[in-house]
């Protein structure tokens, strides 16, 4: 059995019935927020697309964005946006990184250092993202 998304994190932002917290990323799909698409049903206390997929409504807390991973197989990715202003790297890394699900974070640091070095030429990288990240 593959292992749940949220593993045994009792500080993760995702709430304690999420399907992050059984279910492996891919398994379950996550909703912007909750809507008739994925009703509540008050016997196991989760909510579940018709065709019975595990959805999340908080992709704020899960930290992945909103997709249908399971129902679709949507491809989970997220892309790297710096902001315009160099002043606001380093803070937006710092939020980006956080809030990401430990599953994207590989990628993000890769397209990270691209983007650093693409758009901020004069920034070190590795040091960006040291400062991004303690």
């Amino acid at each position: 059995m593959a292992e749940s998304f949220v593993n045994g994190d009792v500080l993760h932002l995702a709430c304690g019935i999420c399907p992050s917290r059984r279910l492996p990323v891919g398994e379950f799909d996550v909703f912007e927020r909750p809507t008739g698409e994925c009703p509540f049903r008050p016997a196991d206390g989760h909510r579940y697309t018709a065709d019975g997929t595990p959805v999340c409504v908080h992709p704020e807390k899960v930290g992945l964005p909103a997709g249908r991973y399971k129902s679709e197989g949507a491809p989970l990715r997220v892309r790297v946006c710096l902001p315009a202003d160099e002043s606001a790297v380093v803070p937006y890394l710092h939020d980006l990184l956080y809030g990401a699900a430990p599953v994207l974070l590989d990628d993000l640091i890769g397209q990270a250092q691209i983007e650093i070095r693409r758009t901020f030429p004069d920034l070190d990288p590795l040091a960006t993202l040291r400062r991004a990240l303690s």
